[in-house]
């Protein structure tokens, strides 16, 4: 690992520079379909590691078999983004994030297309610090949950680039493979954004 990576944060490093990190905000969210997903942050043998799920392979799902965070739609009976994101941690893994952690900042908005529709879609990632949590529980919709160390992340000897695939359109992207599985598309972003301020 390259020596300008190896002391790049701690959980306490993370709460302090989101305390101080002004995220961008599309202002035109209310009008738009609106998605949020948690990062889940906690000590590991190398340090903050990060929580993530492979979701499912499902026939229709652009998203289907890759790597991400717990997350989802926007309903209309959650009165927030935070409350989504929340309640899909808890429908997709069985783990309450607000139970077993608590939420120290978010990162920017990041507008997507979504499944079906012309308008964007904007999804909002909060960060929450967890000390105990309990096995999860993925339901149908996750294949399985693994951590990922921030520094395995933040090591740019560790990015590749892959090519992404949309009909006739071809795009050289970069990712990482961590033990077989690749983190790249709108998840890399979200991550790209929090190293950015612990380095």
């Amino acid at each position: 690992m390259s020596s300008n990576n190896t002391n790049f944060g701690s959980l306490l490093a993370i709460q302090e520079r989101l305390a101080q990190f002004r995220p961008r905000k599309r202002w035109w969210r209310r009008w738009v379909k609106r998605s949020a997903v948690a990062l889940l942050v906690r000590d590991g043998k190398m340090g903050p590691e990060v929580l993530m799920i492979k979701r499912a392979d499902r026939e229709g799902d652009r998203w289907s078999g890759h790597m991400g965070f717990p997350g989802g739609r926007m309903e209309t009976d959650d009165d927030h983004s935070k409350e989504t994101a929340e309640r899909e941690t808890r429908e997709e893994i069985g783990v309450d994030p607000e139970n077993f952690g608590r939420c120290i900042g978010r990162l920017s908005d990041i507008a997507t297309s979504p499944h079906s529709g012309y308008r964007p879609m904007v999804i909002t990632p909060y960060v929450y610090t967890v000390k105990r949590l309990p096995e999860p529980k993925p339901n149908h919709e996750v294949a399985e949950v693994i951590w990922v160390p921030l520094a395995f992340l933040a090591d740019h000897n560790n990015r590749t680039e892959m090519t992404w695939r949309r009909g006739r359109m071809a795009m050289r992207l970069p990712c990482y493979h961590y033990r077989e599985r690749q983190i790249w598309g709108l998840s890399l972003m979200m991550l790209d954004e929090l190293l950015g301020l612990l380095q």
